[in-house]
């Protein structure tokens, strides 16, 4: 079963490659952009059938160490 995440830093945690990011593409020409918060995507392709036992065993690689919990959320889709 294939499993996506997504990894995004918490509201209030600083942000500076996000922040060196939109300096850049504003530089660029693209003033409109007010925001950038970076994050991870991950594909995780999981030896399971069974879609409950797959999302379990996910989110315990995310606890365990695709997420910063102290200063990051995860989303599994």
């Amino acid at each position: 079963m294939k499993v996506k995440v997504i990894v995004t830093l918490k509201n209030g945690v600083l942000d500076p490659q996000g922040k060196a990011i939109q300096q850049t593409l504003n530089g660029m020409g693209f003033s409109d952009v007010n925001e950038v918060r970076q994050g991870k995507y991950f594909d995780i392709e999981v030896n399971e059938k069974d879609e409950k036992k797959a999302r379990i065993k996910v989110e315990n690689m995310c606890n365990q160490l695709l997420a910063n919990l102290v200063i990051e959320n995860y989303k599994i889709i």
